[in-house]
């Protein structure tokens, strides 16, 4: 399910929006449009806690977002509803790019 973007129940993008509101950073609602709006972290550049690291099969075909909290894990929210989680980012899925909206000053 697609959707959720309250304390109920969120979605990947739902819960990013949700958590850096609370540190007054305005981002879009879908994963997709949170992907273009950046900033891009560089490839070989490290990944930081408060980075957002997010899978799909191009840049342009964004399906999933997750919260880098470090240690190669990230808070996932899978689909609305379920429970929020870490996951580890390697094997998740195709890695489609890593963007840094709070300037990696998010711990």
């Amino acid at each position: 399910m697609w959707g959720g973007e309250s304390k109920k129940g969120f979605d990947c993008s739902g819960l990013v929006q949700f958590v850096y509101s609370t540190a007054g950073i305005s981002l879009p609602r879908v994963a997709q449009d949170q992907y273009d709006a950046g900033p891009a972290v560089a490839p070989g550049t490290p990944v930081v806690p408060g980075d957002l690291v997010f899978f799909g099969s191009s840049p342009n075909s964004v399906e999933h977002v997750g919260m880098f909290v470090g240690d190669g894990l990230m808070v996932d929210a899978p689909h609305t509803g379920a429970v929020v989680r870490f996951d580890r980012v390697e094997g998740f899925g195709p890695i489609v790019g890593v963007t840094s909206p709070g300037g990696q000053q998010i711990a």
